[in-house]
């Protein structure tokens, strides 16, 4: 189709490109598809045939003229309008090429994977233990975890570790391990990154030994039992490993807390030896198989969850620290049905009551001084303290005993020595040396608030955490308090006992504000001193 001397004609020819890995061998099969992109046409020159207009306006060019004004277009094209097409072509290409994933996961390769998973209590500990190998060409940085949204949901504990030598010689080197994403993975799965402390180089072996921790994973069946009926679980996983990467062979250990197993999946080859089930070895599992199973058993383990827990430590520069810890715990087991029987409990503590506990161990810092344990009646004398050099022990009974869906609150209150907890850094700063998590035995925390107030006068408080946290300020006013006191609040979800690890509050404080209370103190009683001497001195009677 002909065009005047100052216009240009744009048309759309396929293109096509191949979609696959950047990197690997190419499959034989390349998928494509056509890309319409804009191929530009420069105008005509005046003395041109090609310009002349057709003698209709509305008729199309034949193919074979279509091609022949492309061709002379072409020939008689300048050179930078040539230049601005190629460089059109190739930024069109390397769009295209941007989006399409990078599949870094098909570089590496597991040898063999070991997992021992641990049913004895209602904390779930897995133990899995990795040979990676680099298949690629490049050396890796990181290996990939993934996890299903069963399980993703309920995760309140991961770490990483990297086996170095063998046997005798071993060292075990800590790895950093993030929350990763990956594009082109199924929908809900959850992936997590172990960051090597070495790059692992094309065919090296590495071994990685990690540990991670399910809670509220194991569903009472029936849900419901009476007082001397034993507590049954079902326990759902896969007996195959998620994972990104193809495993060569791979075998799943699972203990249960005695023998009494109801019923366990067949997946073959698949062994049972007393109190463990055996699933594998399965060899040449692809990425991202899955082989659901359900293991129905028996676990009388008591299902102590503190559904909240407020621990407020409160700093005093006058020589003491004072700890409030308010309890709401709870028993997730199996809810109890019928009537309770005081008198069974008692007479049959082997066979009445199997799932449900009494009393609680709490590890307390060591030193502890004028401890109280009370509930919203008043003090409750149930309870045995062990004080020793290294650690103090609290064993804590409530007023009855907590079958499964009961509940009961209570506060336990202590004082420390400040000078076993709180330092000064070498520039200056004060900080607090504390212990993070619950006190209380094998408990999971739902929600676990820890509130620091520091003393009036503190200045750019800031905390240090060994994992992710939300944290904020408050104001707390107490008595002779003039600004108030500024409270550090760190909060978590889904806690176990293994987080259970030192954090630190640090802060600047002036010692001239330990004066303010004093002082205050001081001037009070001067002024009532100075009113009572005024006011004998002072005449009122009326005189003749």
């Amino acid at each position: 189709m002909g065009q005047s001397r100052d216009s240009a004609q744009i048309e759309q020819q396929p293109y096509h490109f191949w979609i696959g890995p950047l990197k690997g061998p190419r499959p034989s099969f390349p998928l494509r598809f056509p890309l319409s992109l804009p191929v530009f046409h420069p105008p005509c020159p005046s003395n041109s045939k090609l310009c002349k207009k057709s003698s209709s306006v509305n008729a199309r060019p034949t193919e074979e003229q279509s091609r022949a004004e492309h061709k002379a277009a072409g020939a008689e094209s300048s050179p930078p309008i040539m230049r601005l097409l190629r460089l059109s072509l190739v930024l069109s290409s390397l769009a295209l090429l941007s989006f399409l994933p990078a599949s870094s996961s098909q570089d590496l390769q597991i040898v063999n994977a070991e997992r021992r998973i641990d049913l004895s209590s209602h904390i779930i500990k897995v133990f899995l233990t990795l040979k990676v190998e680099n298949t690629g060409t490049s050396p890796a940085s990181e290996v990939l975890l993934a996890f299903p949204p069963t399980q993703a949901d309920h995760l309140a504990l991961l770490k990483a570790q990297a086996v170095i030598g063998k046997r005798k010689k071993k060292t075990y080197l800590p790895l950093d391990v993030n929350p990763a994403e990956l594009p082109d993975g199924p929908n809900g799965t959850k992936y997590f990154s172990i960051s090597l402390h070495n790059k692992l180089g094309a065919g090296e072996v590495a071994t990685l030994e990690i540990l991670y921790m399910l809670t509220h994973s194991l569903d009472p069946f029936p849900v419901e039992i009476s007082q001397s009926e034993s507590q049954l679980v079902y326990y759902r996983d896969s007996a195959v490993i998620l994972s990104p990467y193809h495993i060569k062979q791979q075998t799943t250990f699972i203990k249960t807390p005695s023998s009494k197993i109801e019923s366990f999946s067949m997946v073959e080859p698949t062994n049972r030896a007393g109190a463990e089930l055996r699933y594998g070895p399965y060899e040449n599992r692809s990425p991202y198989s899955y082989s659901p199973i359900i293991v129905h058993f028996e676990n009388n383990n008591p299902f102590a969850v503190v559904e909240e827990l407020v621990r407020e430590v409160e700093i005093s520069h006058w020589g003491s620290i004072q700890v409030t810890e308010q309890y709401k715990l709870a028993h997730a087991g199996a809810r109890h049905k019928g009537v309770f029987s005081r008198v069974e409990y008692q007479s049959r503590p082997g066979s009445s009551g199997t799932s449900s506990f009494k009393h609680l161990l709490a590890r307390l810092p060591p030193r502890v001084h004028s401890m109280y344990y009370r509930d919203e009646i008043g003090n409750i004398s149930s309870s045995h303290l062990r004080l020793d050099s290294k650690k103090s022990e609290l064993e804590i009974e409530p007023r009855y005993p907590l079958f499964g869906g009961w509940k009961a609150t209570f506060v336990i209150g202590y004082g420390l020595l400040l000078e076993d907890f709180l330092f000064e850094s070498p520039d200056g700063r004060r900080y607090l040396n504390f212990t993070f998590g619950c006190p209380l035995v094998e408990t999971v925390v739902d929600k676990l608030t820890i509130k620091v107030v520091l003393p009036e006068g503190s200045l750019d408080p800031s905390v240090v955490v060994p994992f992710p946290v939300n944290q904020y300020l408050e104001k707390k006013y107490s008595y002779l308090d003039v600004v108030g006191r500024t409270v550090v609040v760190v909060e978590k979800e889904n806690v176990v006992p293994e987080q259970s690890s030192p954090f630190q509050v640090y802060y600047h404080f002036s010692p001239i504000f330990m004066l303010a209370e004093p002082m205050m103190l001081t001037s009070v009683f001067f002024l009532l001193f100075v009113t009572c001497v005024a006011y004998l001195h002072i005449d009122l009677s009326i005189r003749k």
